[in-house]
């Protein structure tokens, strides 16, 4: 259990700028994670495992990607209690993302607004990161022992034209694959210009050819299979969900991550910041995310792969993305609201609703 209750130190932070908040204890995190400063976000593991995509995950809750861009504080995390750990999104070259102000708080709606558009350090500081934390040291002295699994996240930069996106994929793949349990491509952060044109059939079928391709190729060269989730959007008909099920099936994908932030703005509106350009992320994402998740299920069958993230701000809230047809779930924003407590709670909650079964 943490020994410092999160209530003191988000009274603090939300008095400050969101992104400046977010960086300040990202940086705590990373400089104090491995030290005994640590016991201040520490939670036991709960025990739950589950197994997909032929991952043995300890326990069904996540971190969403977005949080660590530059995966300086996957320690930190493994702390906290997850069963697995997402960070990036990650490019080939680094680039600072869109200009600021870019984050923006709306607590009536426990939500956030975002537009970094993948500000992140590069490929190379990033793989540079995630060998040099200790939870790859470990895992690389022990290879049997896996107390949490690590994926890594990947995008294209902003300056490289859609039609050439592909390559970008393709350079990341190879640079992170060596260190991941899975590998995510987002295709759908609504922050860099023409991305969600990604998810359209003929650009989707095209990006996910060449990687199921040069999956295969690093499966062979580093004697180990990785598997490839696909991250799509919230804000997506029917018939859009549909092609894109089908696309994941046809390409033989070996999971699905639903969804990333909303553009809708519905559920916000009249509140400050509520026209902010940008992704909207927390409690109003709960049920375009559930909807979303219900299609895929429903088209991809009982067995395929899908983590469920957008709107966990409480175990009751996750349970509901199980009950959609989610394996797993990952939080982001509920984190910053709810603080490491929200860990265990989800982890409780999900590993409870499968005893009640």
């Amino acid at each position: 259990m943490p020994l410092l209750p999160y209530g003191l130190a988000r009274s603090f932070l939300f008095q400050l700028d969101p992104e400046t908040a977010h960086e300040l204890t990202l940086d705590g995190l990373a400089r104090t994670q491995g030290t005994p400063l640590s016991w201040a976000w520490c939670n036991g593991q709960i025990n739950d495992p589950v197994t997909l995509a032929g991952l043995d995950f300890p326990n069904r809750v996540g971190l969403a990607a977005g949080l660590d861009k530059n995966a300086r504080a996957i320690d930190a995390f493994a702390s906290m209690g997850f069963g697995f750990v997402e960070v990036g999104t990650v490019t080939p070259l680094a680039q600072p993302g869109n200009p600021k102000p870019r984050m923006f708080r709306l607590p009536q709606a426990h939500a956030l607004i975002n537009r970094l558009g993948f500000n992140n350090a590069g490929l190379d500081a990033f793989v540079n990161n995630v060998r040099n934390s200790r939870f790859q040291s470990a895992r690389e002295a022990n290879p049997a022992r896996r107390r949490m699994l690590l994926g890594l996240n990947i995008g294209k930069n902003a300056a490289t034209p859609i039609e050439r996106a592909t390559d970008d994929y393709l350079l990341c793949l190879a640079g992170v694959y060596p260190y991941a349990d899975y590998v995510t491509v987002n295709i759908s952060s609504p922050n860099t210009k023409n991305l969600r044109d990604l998810q359209s059939d003929a650009a989707l079928d095209a990006l996910l050819s060449a990687l199921k391709s040069r999956q295969g190729e690093l499966a062979a060269q580093h004697g180990k299979q990785v598997p490839l989730f696909l991250k799509i959007a919230p804000d997506l008909e029917e018939a859009q969900i549909q092609s894109i099920a089908d696309a994941l099936l046809r390409h033989a994908m070996d999971g699905v991550i639903a969804t990333n932030t909303t553009l809708s703005r519905e559920a916000v509106k009249g509140m400050a910041h509520a026209e902010e350009a940008g992704g909207l992320s927390g409690a109003p994402v709960l049920e375009a995310s559930n909807r979303v998740i219900r299609h895929l299920r429903a088209a991809l069958g009982k067995d395929f792969p899908i983590i469920g993230v957008g709107g966990v701000m409480s175990g009751a809230d996750a349970v509901t993305k199980i009950e959609a047809g989610a394996n797993v779930v990952q939080i982001y924003t509920g984190l910053i609201y709810k603080g490491p407590a929200l860990v265990s709670e989800v982890a409780k909650a999900l590993a409870a609703s499968k005893k009640s079964v």
